[in-house]
Order: C-alpha cells, then sequence, then structure tokens
C-alpha cells in the first residue's frame, strides 16, 4: 500500500482534527442529502428553511418526522457495526473478522425473529435481540475454549460454525412461520430501515461505546500485536478481551434490532480507515462511527431514491458497495 503511506503521514501528521473533521462534515452533508433527496425532492431553499423552523407543513412533515428519524437510525446503526467491526479485528487479529463472521449478527437475528412470531415488539425484541447476541458470544468463547486456552483463529473457526448454525435455525423459523408474515421477516433480514423507529436508542449507545473504547484505546493498540506482548506490559489480556466482546455483541444486538441484518459495513469501513490514518486504535474508533454512519446513511438514501417510490433494501445495497470495494483493497494489500 505505498500509494496510501504519503496520504496517511500527512493525514496523522495534522493530528485527529483533521480527518476526525472532514469525517464530521462529510456526516453532516450525507443527512442533508438524505433530507433532501427522495421520492418528493426538496430543495436547499426549503431545507434550510424547515431546518431555521419554517418551512410548509408538508416539508416539515417529510423532513423531521419521515427523513430524519430515518437519517439517524442509519447514522447510529452504521456507526454500530462499524465500532464493532473495529473492536472484532482487535480481537482477532484478522482484518477480515467482523460481528455477522463471529455469529453475533445471527443470534441476535434469531432472538429478534422470535420475539417477532410471538407478536413482540420494542423493548422487548430489542431484549431478545440482545439475549440471542450474548448466547451466541457464550456458545462461541466456549466451544472455542474448550478444555484449554482458546486463540484468535479457534475463537473464528468457531464463530463460522455458529453462525452457520444461526442460519440454520433462522432457515427452519422462516420454513414454520405463518405465510403472512414472511415478506416482513424476509425483507427485515435482508436489512430495512423503513420501520426503524426512534433513533435515540441506537445513538446513545453508540455515544456511550465511543467514550467507553476511548480510554482503553492505548491497551487495545498493545492488544493489536498480541496478548503475550500486551500481558508484559500490564495489560489484563483475559478481562479486557471478554469486554471486547461483550461490547461488540451489544453493538451488533442494537444495530440487528433497529435495522436488520446489514452486512459489510463492519468489514470493510475499518479496513479502508486503517489503510489510510493507520492503526491507533484511538483515532480509528471515532473515525468508524463517522465513517460507518456517513456509508449507510448513503447507502440507504440510494436505496430510497434508485427505483422511487419503491424502495431496496438497504442490505442489498451495501454488499453491491461493500464486495468490490473489498476486493480492491485486498488487491492493492497484496
Amino acid at each position: 500500500m505505498a500509494g496510501a503511506e504519503p496520504l496517511r503521514t500527512s493525514l496523522t501528521g495534522l493530528g485527529w482534527s483533521l480527518p476526525l473533521g472532514l469525517l464530521a462534515l462529510a456526516s453532516l452533508l450525507a443527512i442533508g442529502l438524505a433530507l433532501a433527496m427522495g421520492s418528493v425532492g426538496i430543495g436547499l431553499d426549503e431545507l434550510w428553511s424547515v431546518v431555521r423552523g419554517g418551512g410548509d407543513t408538508l416539508s416539515r412533515t417529510l423532513i423531521l418526522e419521515l427523513r430524519l428519524p430515518r437519517a439517524l437510525s442509519a447514522f447510529a446503526v452504521g456507526g454500530l457495526l462499524a465500532v464493532a467491526g473495529a473492536l472484532m479485528q482487535v480481537l482477532l487479529r484478522n482484518p477480515l473478522a467482523d460481528p455477522y463472521v463471529l455469529g453475533l449478527s445471527g443470534g441476535a437475528a434469531v432472538g429478534a425473529l422470535a420475539a417477532m412470531l410471538a407478536g413482540l415488539g420494542g423493548a422487548l425484541m430489542t431484549g431478545s435481540a440482545f439475549a440471542g447476541a450474548f448466547l451466541s458470544t457464550l456458545l462461541v468463547f466456549g466451544l472455542a475454549h474448550g478444555t484449554g486456552s482458546w486463540t484468535p483463529s479457534r475463537l473464528l473457526l468457531t464463530g463460522v460454525v455458529v453462525a452457520a448454525g444461526w442460519g440454520a435455525v433462522i432457515t427452519l423459523m422462516l420454513a414454520v412461520s405463518p405465510v403472512e408474515r414472511l415478506p416482513g421477516m424476509l425483507y427485515w433480514l435482508m436489512g430495512d430501515l423503513a420501520h426503524a423507529g426512534a433513533p435515540g436508542a441506537p445513538l446513545a449507545l453508540l455515544v456511550v461505546a465511543c467514550l467507553v473504547a476511548l480510554p482503553l484505546g492505548r491497551n487495545l493498540n498493545v492488544l493489536a500485536r498480541g496478548p503475550l506482548q500486551a500481558a508484559a506490559l500490564g495489560v489484563a489480556v483475559r478481562p479486557l478481551e471478554w469486554g471486547i466482546y461483550l461490547m461488540a455483541s451489544a453493538l451488533t444486538a442494537m444495530a440487528v434490532t433497529t435495522a436488520g441484518s446489514i452486512g459489510f459495513v463492519g468489514l470493510v469501513v475499518p479496513h479502508m480507515l486503517r489503510l489510510v490514518l493507520g492503526n491507533d486504535q484511538r483515532l480509528i474508533l471515532p473515525a468508524c462511527a463517522l465513517a460507518g454512519g456517513t456509508l449507510l446513511v448513503l447507502a440507504d438514501t440510494l436505496a430510497r431514491t434508485a427505483i422511487a417510490p419503491e424502495q431496496l433494501p438497504v442490505g442489498v445495497i451495501t454488499a453491491l458497495l461493500g464486495v468490490p470495494t473489498f476486493l480492491y483493497l485486498l488487491y492493492r494489500s497484496r
């Protein structure tokens, strides 16, 4: 990645304010674009008027009650997935790791679908998703540990197997579900922000996760070099690893509950940012929150407008964007 090295050096040489400021500006522009675009277009003058408290009734309804909550939910979900992916990649010291590969999203999806089949919603559905993700965490860690100590490779392989098992359970649940509920469940599994609801909870969790993870940045940097070196430098390795996995589980469960299964955000965004900004987790984690949120806001805007007034699942858009991007990154880093 010789081409990325000068850019990385220049950005880190100017400190953290420039890359984070640029990402924050990109986030605001993406949210503004999401507010203006849709089956009914809104001009910049009208958008600014609504932001200032004016505008006509239709524009205020479209922006404040429909598009703004959805855009903020998309930003929160993208940030949650990207931060969870960055944490998992530090834990496993593997750039291909993400919550979906390790079965966290599968467990959360099973919990959420079970709640949907039982007619539950709101906090109960969120709790079911958290319970599924936590159960998946216990399964992966317990099976990978066995009678000895787990290693990143064993944890990764166990996560892949557990994820396959959750996929089989999801297929079974779909097979026995009432016919009238299948379309909604299938669309939700592909990633759907149309019924995301209020963005307060996922946004609050994203902020809390960043505030909790940032003080651990130095320890995460040491852990990325290996558990033996981290232990030699005084890092409590096992509690830190469990904390990372539990935090990633919580972030993934909230993202899955809010928007369903959306792939590649937690895989591509941290990998791409490390190529440009380096490996300092004190910078990577907030950058992931901003870049992941921006990516999903733009993907959701495209999903809403590509075949308007019909809508595409946002998970389809992220896959179409993520697959070629990740293949290109692999090609550049060969």
